[in-house]
């Protein structure tokens, strides 16, 4: 399995993003330029240039005709997937760093970072069919966890909103009221930060990452604690395959402290699991820096993961990955 390296991007990576149908793979760094690669050759199609601050996060609608980023320069940004024109700028005072379009995308939930005395919040916000009659009014706003929210989705049915963050409490949200319908219990929960949460195919479970060297899989619905994955470092992005019972998780150490470590190359890898076992089944190398971002290809045959080292790699699996037993 030869990696296709991407290079595009000369700051780290911060989140990677396919569209419905896995042919083009989106691309979000410090570097202010969200970037669009074909998704089977790694070939650039273009950017996204506007931002002026680092860009967290992105997702694009169903028919791969809108992008949303959310950045640090304290918006969050409708694009033209096409011609890369902006179509529309949600501005706040704070950080943006999280957006996730509903199902029906006609609704996008947007997270900001505390900053300046201002508190964390949800905003759900409505997204008009036509780009000419956008407004930039919230549809709700929440506020009350403390520290950041690092993600933030919708449940199923966009009646809910699942955040996580650096308080290390799961939340479950109703999307109308803003109510606080369930929070995860401390004793089975992480312990540190949550650096990210990903959804499974049919939105039914979800995986979240923490500093605290572990991943754990989640019940949309109930909050039920079903499986924790456990790790020798820190995780910073997780991703779970479509097609096979797998759970993939990335890290590494902080990168202020990398030098601090074993100078080998390739210490940073992917590391797959077995979903039900929870059993490491292999683990794929080539970031020199940790791994930031991953995502899976909706059809199942292929990852990328994305790296403080400013690259994408992108696997597609060999056949014998199909038929790994344990």
């Amino acid at each position: 399995m030869r990696p296709i390296l991407m290079k595009g991007h000369e700051r780290p990576l911060t989140f990677l993003k396919y569209n419905r149908e896995g042919d083009l793979l989106f691309s979000c760094a410090k570097d202010h330029n969200p970037t669009v690669w074909f998704a089977d050759n790694g070939e650039r199609l273009g950017t996204y240039r506007g931002h002026n601050g680092a860009v967290w996060c992105c997702d694009v609608s169903r028919d791969s005709m809108l992008l949303i980023t959310a950045s640090a320069d304290q918006s969050v940004k409708l694009w033209n997937v096409q011609t890369g024109a902006q179509l529309f700028t949600f501005n706040f005072n704070s950080p943006a760093r999280s957006v996730d379009f509903s199902v029906g995308d006609k609704l996008a939930v947007i997270t900001t970072d505390p900053f300046m005395g201002v508190t964390s919040a949800i905003n759900v916000k409505s997204i008009a069919e036509d780009p000419s009659q956008q407004s930039g009014e919230s549809v709700l706003t929440i506020t009350g966890p403390t520290g950041r929210i690092n993600r933030a989705v919708w449940g199923s049915l966009n009646k809910t909103i699942i955040s996580a963050g650096e308080d290390s409490v799961v939340r479950i949200w109703d999307s109308e009221t803003g109510k606080l319908l369930k929070e995860s219990d401390p004793e089975v929960g992480h312990k540190k930060p949550i650096t990210s949460l990903t959804k499974s195919a049919d939105g039914s479970h979800f995986l979240t990452g923490s500093l605290d060297k572990s991943a754990k899989l989640w019940d949309t619905r109930t909050l039920t604690l079903i499986k924790t994955y456990a790790t020798e470092r820190p995780v910073n992005a997780v991703t779970m395959s479509p097609l096979l019972d797998h759970v993939v998780l990335g890290g590494g150490q902080d990168a202020s402290s990398v030098t601090t470590t074993d100078h080998r190359a390739g210490k940073f890898e992917a590391k797959f699991y077995d979903k039900v076992l929870q059993e490491e089944i292999g683990g794929v190398k080539g970031h020199f820096g940790p791994i930031n971002a991953l995502a899976f290809n909706p059809d199942g045959k292929s990852f990328s993961s994305g790296g403080e080292d400013g690259y994408v790699r992108l696997h597609h699996f060999d056949p014998d990955y199909f038929n790994i037993k344990i």
